[in-house]
């Protein structure tokens, strides 16, 4: 079993874990989640902690599903209680973002604008070109996040597009010898 299975999940007030027959129903002051348990995996609430066990031992597919449910879990239960945000940056002449509604309109660089619409449980933000995106679902997010950052990713000559905030990038020197005049 891995390190990270042994670890209980503590569920914190106002979230409440109901186990079903296939799954794990979380429930806290910001949504609703929903997690099937594998079929190998015994879930159990002892105390107002949440336990993940194999019920069979030496089993490699086990082994390796026992951290993943762990893990899913807790972020569900954070989820739900205090909710998952990621912030992009838009760097570039004339790089714009703004909200209509539940939709992001993107201005960056391109003959037309870029209209990405959000997911439900999403939520789009933009203040001084930075795009916060919001939701319980943490993997939702991240998944939306990354669908804006590769409308324009960015590119390492100059720097435009949009990346992560705090994210590094690799600047290329470009072209020096030719600037320079030599062959």
């Amino acid at each position: 079993m891995s390190k990270l299975a042994k670890k209980p999940i503590v569920i914190k007030d106002g979230v409440s874990v109901s186990l079903e027959d296939s799954g794990a129903k979380i429930t806290g002051p910001k949504g609703t989640l929903y997690f099937t348990i594998p079929t190998d995996i015994a879930v159990k609430v002892v105390d107002g902690r949440l336990g993940v066990s194999a019920k069979k031992d030496n089993d490699d597919k086990t082994k390796a599903m026992l951290g993943l449910t762990r893990s899913m879990l807790a972020n569900m239960a954070v989820g739900v209680s205090t909710g998952f945000s990621k912030q992009l940056e838009l760097s570039g002449v004339g790089y714009r973002a703004q909200v209509v509604g539940p939709d992001l309109i993107l201005s960056v660089g391109f003959s037309h604008t870029v209209k990405i619409t959000a997911p439900s449980g999403i939520t789009f933000l933009v203040s001084d070109n930075v795009i916060t995106i919001s939701g319980i679902d943490k993997g939702l997010v991240g998944d939306t996040a990354a669908k804006i950052r590769g409308v324009r990713p960015p590119e390492p000559y100059k720097g435009k597009g949009i990346r992560y905030v705090g994210e590094k990038i690799r600047r290329k020197a470009g072209k020096a010898a030719k600037a320079l005049g030599t062959k």
